[in-house]
């Protein structure tokens, strides 16, 4: 049995621990604290897990009715101290939970001990690695704290500052009774149901204060977040000493600052003595490989070597999708070793495949805003579909990009909206509605004419013919590779295979370079063929038709190759894996 050792018991250690404990490896978790102490501690962060997190985050076996109580359906924002101020509510298209990681990472530490799994104690040294690493076939260090933070060199070229961007300050509270915000009576205090909102207000210059229900080790509750500009007006805590005087310092500046939700929190107490959090941290990209002075590497997850600022609440998601990353890549290694090479694999993979993006939606927001960016917030208040766009952005900050941050491509974005809503349909419901029809994933690839590699994923892609052997797929006009599609006489149709979804989110999102770590063959006319797809059809473009917002490609197979195995499947937003109906499973 391979041996792995994993230092840190948060959100990214402990999943990991426990999807690789399911794949059948040996795991040793090691934490600075129990359980119980966990659990009986102060708060660690503030928490918002975004439905793509939510996929693949472990479950957290808490009462159904509480969970109802904490769910977020929809995303709220302000923005004031400008000429005009912004206000908006738009829905998420699925809903997001915060349970306090006291909750959540004591539980998953105890049913990782229930199945068996070796969980010790232990203030870990640098010293004590090189002795997990002689023992372990890997070592993930899952927490930058103290000495260890400083194996992870800080990558330069990754890291957009060299200080704090924000003096944050988190608050856990509850009310005797339950109330809404003045300005928004469907937004209640303990987020019932669907009406739980995630409400973000910004004052430029100033800083940001979001406020979301969550779940806490009393119960539910109202997690506080302020973001303020260091040296500004915002930035009070340094003389705070008491819970009871961040408390106060807390609905002192909601009056000052963001009078709109003063009301809302007048009568807030807090939830126990070790709901408040202030710090201030520098948004950080470290290299993921670590290598200690005997000369052994181990790999960094999570807040180990992308340290995001609270701004967009990242954090968790990073930290759930960093795990998700590295079990799959610890599985798809089979019996190879987990050599350095092999661990910076893996780690870029996650930064293309998310924490890129992650980053720089962040790093965009704990910079001052720039006109357009102004613009489109504004828009969304005219613009249902725009505004949508802006809130899903936090569940997944690649479809942000890249007009959020493109003056051009924002111009182009304003006139997409405009467009979807004079078709006279709700854009997201008819998208949820479409999306009830389960398909397969492709990334279909052709060349460009100077040579390069152009690939993106589809799920428009259907059958035509038998005889002659036709299929099709369909473009968007919107698409940035489009032009290459249409000066090439051919592409290739890649059907993904079910632990393909990586690079089904890599081709579907706009990069320099889509194939960076992507295995390929060359097909017809230089169309590249990616390795380890379930089948491929090498085809010449035969048709174009117009088709409203889209372009119907029709080509006519070639060459074709038949891998077998079980495809990648898209339905209903998320990615799922094939399943033989229990009717005929026998």
């Amino acid at each position: 049995m391979r041996t792995i050792t994993i230092v840190g018991a948060g959100e990214a250690g402990t999943q990991t621990a426990l999807a690789l404990q399911e794949l059948g490896y040996g795991v040793t978790l090691v934490s600075d604290r129990s359980a119980g102490q966990i659990r009986s501690g102060s708060i660690t962060s503030s928490q918002c897990v975004f439905s793509g997190a939510l996929d693949v985050q472990r479950e957290v076996h808490v009462d159904p009715a509480q969970r109802a109580a904490v769910g977020i359906g929809s995303l709220q924002l302000n923005v004031s101290g400008t000429p005009s101020p912004i206000a908006w509510t738009a829905p998420l298209d699925r809903p997001a939970l915060s349970i306090d990681q006291r909750v959540k990472c004591a539980q998953w530490i105890e049913e990782f001990v229930a199945r068996g799994g070796d969980f010790r104690i232990e203030k870990v040294t640098v010293r004590m690695l090189e002795d997990f690493a002689a023992h372990s076939d890997l070592v993930l260090v899952c927490t930058g704290k103290g000495e260890l933070g400083q194996i992870f060199a800080r990558d330069r070229r990754r890291s957009s500052f060299d200080r704090p961007q924000r003096v944050t300050a988190v608050t856990y509270v509850r009310r005797p009774e339950i109330g809404g915000t003045a300005d928004d009576g469907d937004a209640n205090l303990a987020g019932e149901g669907p009406q739980g909102t995630l409400r973000f207000s910004l004052v430029p210059g100033v800083g940001e204060f979001f406020t979301f229900p969550g779940l806490t080790v009393s119960g539910p509750c109202q997690m506080m977040v302020f973001e303020g500009v260091p040296g500004g007006p915002m930035d009070v805590w340094d003389t705070v000493q008491s819970s009871e005087e961040h408390l106060e310092a807390s609905k002192r500046l909601l009056k000052e600052h963001f009078p709109h939700e003063a009301e809302a929190f007048a009568d807030a107490e807090l939830t126990d003595e070790g709901a408040v959090l202030r710090g201030r941290l520098t948004p950080t990209v470290r290299e993921a490989v670590g290598i200690l002075p005997n000369g052994a590497a181990v790999l960094g997850l999570a807040d180990a070597v992308v340290l995001n600022d609270p701004l967009t609440g990242q954090g968790s998601n990073n930290a759930t999708l960093a795990a998700h990353y590295a079990a799959e890549s610890i599985r798809r290694r089979g019996d190879q070793p987990f050599d350095e090479a092999w661990m910076r694999e893996t780690f870029d993979e996650f930064w293309r495949g998310w924490a890129q993006w992650s980053t720089g939606w962040t790093t965009s927001l704990l910079r001052p805003l720039r006109g357009f960016q102004l613009d489109l917030l504004a828009a969304a208040q005219e613009h249902p579909v725009l505004a949508s766009s802006i809130a899903n952005g936090f569940d997944d900050p690649r479809t942000v990009f890249p007009w959020w941050q493109d003056e051009d491509e924002a111009r182009g974005m304003l006139e997409w909206a405009a467009h979807q809503e004079r078709n006279g349909f709700d854009v997201r419901d008819f998208r949820s509605a479409l999306g009830q029809f389960a398909t397969g994933v492709t990334v279909v690839t052709t060349r460009s004419a100077d040579g390069s590699r152009v690939g993106m994923t589809a799920n428009s892609f259907t059958s035509v013919s038998m005889d002659p052997p036709l299929v099709l797929w369909c473009p968007s006009k919107r698409a940035p590779s489009l032009g290459d599609f249409e000066a090439s006489t051919h592409f290739a149709i890649n059907i993904l295979a079910s632990d393909q979804h990586v690079l089904s989110r890599q081709f579907a999102t706009p990069a320099e370079d889509k194939f960076a770590g992507v295995r390929c063959a060359e097909g017809v006319s230089g169309v590249p063929l990616i390795e380890g797809a379930v089948a491929t059809f090498q085809c010449r473009t035969v048709a174009r038709h117009d088709a409203g917002d889209h372009v119907v490609y029709i080509g006519q197979v070639e060459e074709y190759t038949n891998r077998g195995g079980e495809p990648l499947v898209f339905h209903g937003g998320s990615y799922h894996a094939t399943v033989r109906h229990p009717e005929f499973a026998r």
